[in-house]
């Protein structure tokens, strides 16, 4: 099936537009709300015509939100949830069974609400899909096919990505009839999972670790469950650890609220869904027996997956393409959307004629250490933490230290959430002292002081308005009691680039006291390029900022 909001060629004629996205899951339409809403022609292919009823990809962080407030989606995704608001979406950690005297509240992002406009949701991802196919269908400078694919190299006859100086072309086929139509672009953007033919066809490469796990996904109906976790209020997730996996999870979540769950946890290999006990399997893990009902039964191996580019020539990749991990943390569908975010206005700013020559070089300087900190400094971290608490303490073997390391193993969980802050202090598109240790990661610290490379917080201005009702879709200039001489060069200088900037001025008082600067430069992505009380008493400083950010 194909939805169009303008013709669509014949089929074996050439579809002419700015940027082709193969892969419209949440990163890939997130990718062309961002495009479309800045005008750019834009053509996505899915092969599913609805989204598929798999229940992943569910924890939804402030930052996340952020976009899809700044998408015009906000109000119609935290209309889709599938628990109630009231009820709350905590997560909840577990030693032996979830039944056991032994948990601690597990990835409370609620700690670090102050630091975002929104706040954060929970819903399955085929929710998340058609809440973005529905904005998507409002952007007339978009166009999607769905039930269309590109078809990976051994299954087609030829290459179905090619490039060159000009453009890129995509051979794409609809799955029902067979036919193939040829879509040609200046961008091409592979959204299309970690098998992603995009990314194999463009000739770029990948850094693989296997951790040699068998995984099970089960989605599952049963009412006594949830009467069972009653006692957890509040709690949408839980995970088990038990000695024998080693440090790995045994994953627990709810789709709804009373019947719907589902489950991820390592199996033995050779394992089908013929060939083993998943009722007991569940029932040990709970602590007790339950009714089940299952929905689906699926495997996946347990992996890092990370491109060794994102970008090749007029090629990018992004989301499971780019990277992929065990869905431990809920990092995963948030990590795709800020990629999808990071590229789009960069696609947007180099077709519309103000990014510079090293703008989309900078989606990969960014994007690829974060999610590289992300892979080893929280999951990989986490799984060998959990492993290393699991082999040195038993409460059987001695109840008072693994009582005295769980309560601290409870605080650690406090810190990570505040330590998860990524960052772009290594970027080439922004304005910092000139040092040599500065990198992209995904260790941080939450903040509100406005800092180069870091999201920007929300702060109150003095005339009313939220920091983030005011900011633009291109560079906006935030002057809180700044000199008007320095402000004026800021446009003159953006007028010289072609840049366009937005300023907001206001009194230096009240909350947006805590930037500690008067003068701050934030980027459509509401990251800081550049912050300071004011800028040096020489011509010229303005223009290199903003020369910087444009890159």
């Amino acid at each position: 099936m194909t939805t169009n909001k303008m013709d669509a060629p014949a089929p074996g004629e050439v579809e002419q537009t700015e940027v082709v996205i193969v892969g419209g899951g949440p990163v890939g339409m997130g990718l062309a709300i961002e495009l479309g809403q800045r005008g750019v022609r834009t053509v996505i292919v899915e092969r599913y015509p609805q989204p598929q009823p798999i229940p992943k990809g569910q924890n939804l962080t402030q930052r996340t939100m952020e976009h899809f407030h700044f998408w015009g989606a906000e109000k119609q995704l935290r209309a889709a949830r599938t628990i109630p608001p009231e009820y709350g979406i905590g997560g909840l950690t577990a030693y032996g069974t979830l039944l056991g005297p032994h948990t601690y509240d597990w990835l409370q992002r609620e700690l670090v609400k102050p630091y975002y406009y929104t706040t954060n949701e929970r819903l399955p991802q085929y929710a998340t899909e058609a809440v973005l196919r529905q904005r998507v269908a409002e952007l007339p400078s978009v166009t999607t096919l769905y039930g269309w694919e590109v078809q990976a190299e051994p299954e087609a006859e030829a290459p179905t990505v090619s490039q060159n100086d000009d453009g890129v072309s995509v051979t794409v086929r609809e799955r029902h009839s067979g036919v193939q139509r040829v879509v040609q672009a200046a961008y091409a953007v592979g959204c299309d999972g970690s098998r992603s033919p995009v990314r194999e066809q463009s000739g770029i490469t990948q850094t693989r670790t296997d951790h040699d796990r068998m995984m099970v996904l089960l989605v599952f109906r049963s009412h006594e469950l949830h009467r069972l976790l009653e006692r957890y209020p509040g709690k949408s997730y839980y995970n088990v650890l038990q000695p024998e996996l080693q440090g790995y999870w045994k994953f627990f979540g709810r789709v709804d609220l009373g019947s719907t769950w589902f489950f991820h946890a390592p199996v033995p290999p050779g394992t089908t869904k013929d060939n083993f006990d998943f009722h007991s399997y569940l029932q040990e893990a709970v602590g007790a027996p339950f009714d089940i009902e299952f929905e689906h039964i699926g495997f996946w191996d347990l992996r890092f997956m990370i491109a060794d580019a994102y970008r090749e020539g007029r090629v990018f990749v992004a989301g499971d393409a780019a990277h992929s991990h065990p869905p431990y943390g809920g990092y995963g569908v948030n990590t795709g959307l800020e990629d999808a975010r990071n590229l789009g206005w960069k696609l947007a700013a180099t077709l519309q004629g103000w990014g510079g020559p090293t703008l989309l070089d900078s989606y990969d300087a960014e994007r690829r250490p974060v999610f590289a900190s992300t892979m080893r400094d929280f999951i990989a971290k986490s799984i060998e933490s959990d492993r290393e608490f699991l082999d040195a303490h038993d409460p059987a073997r001695d109840e008072s230290a693994f009582e005295s390391a769980w309560r601290a193993r409870a605080k650690g969980a406090v810190g990570e959430v505040h330590s998860f802050e990524p960052n772009y202090e290594g970027s080439p598109v922004v304005s910092q002292p000139a040092q040599s240790d500065l990198v992209c990661s995904a260790v941080g610290s939450h903040r509100f002081e406005a800092r180069p490379g870091h999201h920007l917080a929300p702060a109150s201005l003095p005339s009313g308005l939220n920091a983030y009702e005011a900011l633009e879709v291109g560079y906006t200039l935030f002057a809180f009691g700044a000199r008007e001489d320095a402000i004026r060069e800021f446009v003159d200088a953006a007028a010289t680039l072609e840049v366009p900037l937005a300023v907001v001025q206001d009194a230096c008082t009240g909350e947006v006291e805590r930037y500690r600067a008067r003068l701050i430069l934030v980027r459509p992505d509401q990251f800081v390029c550049w912050a300071g009380e004011d800028i040096a008493h020489q011509e010229g400083q303005a223009l290199h900022i903003l020369s910087v950010a444009k890159g």
